[in-house]
């Protein structure tokens, strides 16, 4: 990816711890993810802090999981006022919003949280599909598709987050 830091990254690790463990919040909710970032500041690239941010999600906790997706919101409801979570979801089509908030709830029955996926780039049909696939699994199998899922996620945000300069 990159060989040199983005302005970005300079910004992300030279910024007080404050501001940086806000950015890595709006990134991931697990604030034990964040605190490993954190610690490892600065990176010398953004592949470095990307492999830093794999290997944090690797040893995160069920409960650092459960943590990090409960600042997700359901497939087919974005955050109110959110341009992250309405860009990310924005392969929803409306048509669907209604089957996939069902089995939304379905799935948090059967899992006992939100449905994650990693929606950028995918269409509301396949998150649907994955949806009704996932729904079939068990817990530890669906745990680490999330986990998965959930680094996906991160490694799209912590990018754009140093690639775009957004402020830490």
């Amino acid at each position: 990816m990159t060989s040199s830091p983005t302005p970005g990254l300079v910004r992300f690790n030279t910024s007080d711890d404050g501001a940086a463990r806000a950015a890595l919040h709006e990134v991931c909710a697990s604030s034990a993810w964040g605190s490993k970032l954190l610690a490892q500041r600065p990176y010398a690239t953004t592949d470095a802090l990307l492999a830093a941010g794999d290997a944090a999600m690797a040893e995160l906790t069920a409960d650092d999981l459960a943590e990090a997706m409960a600042g997700h919101p359901p497939i087919g409801r974005p955050k109110p006022g959110d341009p992250t979570s309405r860009r990310e979801q924005s392969g929803v089509q409306e048509s669907l919003r209604e089957e996939l908030l069902e089995l939304n709830l379905a799935y948090q029955e059967r899992f006992g949280h939100v449905f994650l996926i990693c929606a950028t780039g995918r269409t509301g049909d396949q998150m649907l599909a994955a949806l009704k696939e996932r729904l079939r699994n068990d817990q530890d199998t669906e745990r680490e598709i999330v986990r998965t899922e959930l680094g996906k996620i991160n490694r799209i945000r912590l990018t754009r987050l140093v690639e775009e300069g957004a402020a830490a």
